[in-house]
C-alpha cells in the first residue's frame, strides 16, 4: 500500500510534530493557566449535551 519510504517520513513526521506540540504546550502554560480558567465547565456542558441527544435517541427509538 505504502513504500517504505512513505512510511519512514510518516513515522518521522508524528515524532517531530508531536515534538513540536509538546514544546508549544509546555511554552505556553503560563498562559494557558491565564485565559483558559474554567474550560473545563465548558468541556463537561458539551458531555451533558451529547449525553442527552444520545438518550433521547435511545428513547425514540423503542
Amino acid at each position: 500500500m505504502f513504500s517504505s519510504g512513505q512510511l519512514i517520513f510518516a513515522v518521522c513526521f508524528f515524532i517531530a510534530f508531536v515534538i513540536a506540540a509538546i514544546y508549544s504546550y509546555r511554552k505556553d502554560t503560563a498562559l494557558h493557566k491565564i485565559y483558559y480558567k474554567g474550560n473545563y465547565k465548558v468541556l463537561i456542558g458539551f458531555l451533558i449535551f451529547i449525553g442527552l441527544l444520545f438518550v433521547i435517541k435511545i428513547c425514540f427509538k423503542r
